[in-house]
């Protein structure tokens, strides 16, 4: 098995915690960045959730792509798995992503499981900055989670005017 590619569209763009060789900027089609899953653990608790990042269907989203070595296969994998998969609300795929340089490469991805019950929905900007509001869970506020994924993306010249329109609405 030769390297493989992971792809980071939330907090896996600004902490990984893997071994990498490479990091690129890459494009997803057919999925979109999303503030569309409750956050019952890391962002927030079943009582109060908060929202989280996710990969939902429809739209394009720029992101990392991070190349691993093969020799780190099972090592990354098993790790990304019990990062991701805490309730099983994202769904372990492959999927092509474009480069920066327009080579297409397959990828890990973790896409929303729009039949979990943590599944949001499509929420407006407004909904979405309401539930953020307050949550705290077991890795902090889920304000400072959403405010550092755009710190990040805008550090890396990555718009998502969505998000964005719900950070500005967390500032207030």
């Amino acid at each position: 098995m030769g390297d493989f590619w992971v792809f980071g569209y939330g907090s896996l763009i600004w902490r990984p915690g893997f071994a990498h060789t490479e990091t690129r900027r890459a494009h997803l089609y057919g999925y979109r960045r999303s503030l569309c899953v409750l956050s019952f653990v890391h962002r927030g608790t079943p009582q109060r959730p908060g929202l989280v990042l996710g990969l939902d269907r429809g739209g394009s989203c720029v992101g990392l792509a991070f190349r691993v070595p093969g020799e780190l296969r099972d090592e990354v994998i098993a790790y990304l798995r019990e990062r991701e998969l805490v309730t099983n609300v994202y769904l372990e795929r492959t999927q092509t992503v474009r480069l920066d340089d327009g080579e297409k490469v397959d990828a890990v991805c973790y896409v929303v499981d729009r039949a979990h019950e943590q599944y949001a929905g499509n929420l407006d900007e407004a909904e979405a900055a309401r539930i953020v509001l307050g949550a705290v869970g077991q890795s902090g506020a889920n304000e400072d989670y959403v405010l550092s994924t755009l710190e990040h993306l805008e550090a890396l010249g990555i718009r998502d005017q969505w998000l964005e329109d719900v950070g500005r609405r967390l500032a207030v």
